[in-house]
């Protein structure tokens, strides 16, 4: 009876990774479970730990670790089947996450393509992120060591995470800072998934300006022409629309 529980589990779990691909992927709108199911890499990731998992629960040698080594073959994707991850995961294109063995994820997350949930050391324990329900994590991102990251938060892509982050909070730049708490500007620009602030440029803009008051300070003690400032500038937009329609 425990084995049909253990299915059952599964089951019903996978049908909430599906029903999380098809409602948060533009790609996925309009087709059936049943395609879903069959072309996804990420439902196949994840069916693929759900087995393991229960598999590990139920202390059965070598099966759990093999299955997670086919799927990183087959998927590209890797999670050990000790983490613990809720329901309605959706992994978007998913080539290159890796999910560490303490790792904890809560429901209705969504990881994109190259995320880390990764360890810092050889430390023993709880060595890996804890992600609390209803955070995105952008492209590349690195989230390192036993932090956690609050509920509803948003991590930008490539940003590289090694404390805590509180909930509602947008996260950018390596090391991650919050841009946005509870919804509520921190500093710079509005935060969204296209017009996040440029921390390099904005630090580039700092020393343009601090050498031009140094030049100014030399031109009027050595009666010369200060030369003009040169004009530091995003490679990005920071305003207007969001040309993902966000």
């Amino acid at each position: 009876m425990a084995g049909v529980g253990a299915f059952a589990r599964v089951a019903k779990e996978v049908r909430r990774d599906v029903l999380a691909a098809r409602d948060r992927d533009p790609a996925a709108r309009g087709l059936s479970r049943v395609e879903i199911l069959a072309t996804w890499p990420g439902i196949h990731a994840l069916l693929s730990y759900r087995v393991a998992h229960a598999l590990a629960l139920a202390e059965v040698p070598l099966l759990p670790r093999l299955i997670s080594l086919i799927t990183r073959a087959v998927t590209g994707i890797e999670i050990h089947p000790a983490a613990r991850i809720g329901e309605g995961l959706f992994i978007d294109h998913g080539a290159g996450v890796v999910i560490g063995e303490t790792a904890e994820i809560g429901d209705d997350v969504t990881l994109y393509q190259g995320v880390t949930l990764g360890g810092t050391g050889f430390a023993t324990g709880k060595r890996h992120p804890t992600v609390q329900d209803n955070v995105t994590i952008g492209s590349g991102a690195k989230l390192l060591g036993p932090i956690t990251i609050g509920h509803g938060a948003k991590i930008g892509a490539n940003s590289v995470v090694i404390t805590d982050v509180p909930p509602n909070s947008t996260v950018v730049g390596n090391p991650g800072h919050p841009v946005r708490v509870d919804g509520q500007r921190v500093e710079g620009p509005d935060a969204d998934w296209i017009h996040l602030p440029d921390p390099i440029a904005e630090a580039i803009q700092g020393l343009s300006a601090r050498i031009a008051s140094l030049e100014r300070t030399i031109a009027e003690l050595s009666d010369e022409h200060p030369q003009p400032v040169a004009e530091v500038r995003p490679l990005r937009t920071v305003k207007g629309p969001n040309p993902a329609g966000g």
